[in-house]
């Protein structure tokens, strides 16, 4: 498979060869969740599957950066991913709030990027523990795909660096909620000097993606990857690009976050003027450090099929006060984007999401 650089290619490729690799792979963890002893266990993975499938759909598009090898890079993106969003529910929708708990649950993230590590008991600190081999067997996945990938050692540290931070953030954003904005502020002071155009809650969206570790490792299952290019994926994709890719998240998630009583990162705004300069901001920044990158067309069709992709969710709709910040953010990203979005649009409603 060769990387794209037309919009037109990249979506025949995505429906016909990376969306059908996706169903193989989570057909098999759906089967696997099934088998878990636990129920409590059982029911969140199951639903992490069910209700963040597209997460897997969208960090797939990555493994055409992998060449021969674009389907051992969606085994490790579905495998990483899963182990993301099931750990997710499990902090968000369960039966803990205890910030150890969730440390030692996401150990199982920095286990899978270090093929290394041995196995632990990631459910130690909680009352649920038949699994049923599921979460190591994620692990293991992924351990099995990066024990392939020549010179990981050259990109392996930035990796671990971006999980992380992604880590950081879920314990400290599940905890009881009279912690959270206090914890999150306080582990940002570590950071502000480094990243001081970033305010505390748009630092921890962009700690909240996976899509810098996902090109990281289709890059080097490519065997393309060096300590320089590992750089400068970090550099274009931390902060904005993966600011960007959760800032949009957290936009078309606000009136379900408000109902759930969930932590919206885009409530922290002033007002909407300023919500919407920032994110057009966002969109501006990344285009400018994506530029730096090989593929750089592939890289821009990634921002604007995630302005296309989530600007396209059903949820848009109902969002008639922010009408006008979806247009502006559209019109800013480009025909591009434009593309993007009406072919998801028409995508989902023959998928029957309208």
């Amino acid at each position: 498979m060769h990387v794209p650089t037309k919009a037109s290619i990249l979506m025949k490729d995505v429906y016909k060869k990376i969306f059908p690799q996706v169903n193989r792979e989570l057909n098999y963890w759906k089967q696997r969740a099934n088998e878990i002893p636990d129920e409590e266990l059982k029911t969140q993975a199951l639903a992490s599957i069910q209700d963040k499938k597209f997460h897997c759909q969208g960090g797939s598009v990555y493994s055409l950066l992998a060449g021969d090898e674009w389907k051992e890079a969606i085994r490790f993106i579905v495998a990483y991913q899963t182990i993301s969003d099931y750990l997710d529910n499990l902090c968000d929708r369960s039966t803990s709030l205890d910030p150890t708990d969730f440390r030692m649950l996401h150990q199982s993230m920095e286990d899978a990027l270090t093929p290394e590590n041995e196995i632990k008991n990631y459910y130690q600190y909680r009352v649920e523990q038949a699994d049923g081999e599921y979460l190591t067997d994620l692990v293991k996945t992924c351990q099995q795909v990066l024990s392939k990938v020549n010179n990981y050692s050259l990109f392996q540290s930035r990796m671990v660096q971006l999980e992380s931070m992604y880590s950081d953030l879920q314990v400290h954003k599940h905890v009881a909620h009279e912690q959270r904005i206090p914890r999150l502020e306080k582990w940002f002071d570590q950071y502000q000097e480094q990243w001081p155009m970033l305010s505390w809650y748009e630092f921890s969206a962009c700690a909240g993606s996976t899509l810098g570790i996902f090109c990281m490792v289709s890059y080097g299952l490519g065997n393309h990857m060096t300590e320089e290019l590992a750089e400068k994926i970090f550099d274009s994709y931390f902060p904005f690009l993966q600011g960007l890719h959760i800032m949009l998240d957290y936009f078309i998630d606000q009136a379900e976050d408000e109902e759930e009583g969930d932590l919206n990162f885009c409530t922290y705004y002033r007002d909407h003027h300023e919500l919407e300069q920032r994110l057009v901001y966002f969109v501006e920044k990344t285009n400018e450090y994506i530029q730096t990158l090989p593929d750089k067309a592939f890289h821009e069709m990634i921002q604007h099929g995630l302005v296309g992709l989530y600007l396209a969710d059903p949820k848009v709709k109902r969002m008639k006060k922010f009408e006008t910040i979806v247009k502006r953010l559209i019109k800013v990203s480009g025909r591009k984007s434009q593309f993007f979005h009406w072919n998801i649009k028409i995508y989902n409603r023959l998928a029957g999401r309208y």
